[in-house]
């Protein structure tokens, strides 16, 4: 919930994610979302998604820069046709329009990434289908 100053700005919040509610987008990958418009962002957007094991999210593209970084697990980072192996502490920034995705490799254990989007208005395209969705609401908890 946002609450605002007295001149009209959001208030600064602290977030919890183990308090805030998840969104399982299928295929072993959960997300929770940290700042949001619901927050009072007016220019970025964060979260956490944890993708259970060989779990990973399709080949897609966003309308502006996207920065991940691992949090915990092993994975590889497909990004711009090439593959890196990432472990906890690897941040990657992809510009806007860059075909990329992240893959949990382990067979145990889940991978935690952190992710932040430089635009409130922030989209996915996935390659395979051509489909737009806003961030926003693909992880809107429903």
């Amino acid at each position: 919930m946002t609450s605002m100053t007295d001149t009209g700005q959001a208030s600064p919040a602290i977030l919890r994610p183990q308090d805030l509610p998840a969104k399982d987008r299928g295929g072993g990958i959960r997300t929770v979302p940290l700042v949001t418009a619901g927050t009072g962002s007016r220019q970025m957007l964060n979260g956490i998604t944890t993708l259970e094991p060989g779990a990973a999210v399709p080949l897609h593209i966003h309308n502006c820069e996207e920065s991940v970084l691992l949090l915990s697990g092993v994975g590889r980072a497909h990004i711009d046709g090439v593959e890196h192996d990432v472990s906890p502490g690897a941040v990657s920034w992809i510009p806007a329009g860059v075909p990329h995705f992240f893959r949990n490799v382990s067979e145990t254990e889940p991978m935690t990434i952190f992710w932040t989007y430089a635009s409130i208005d922030a989209t996915r395209t996935i390659i395979a289908t051509g489909v737009t969705t806003r961030i926003d609401e693909e992880h809107r908890p429903g």
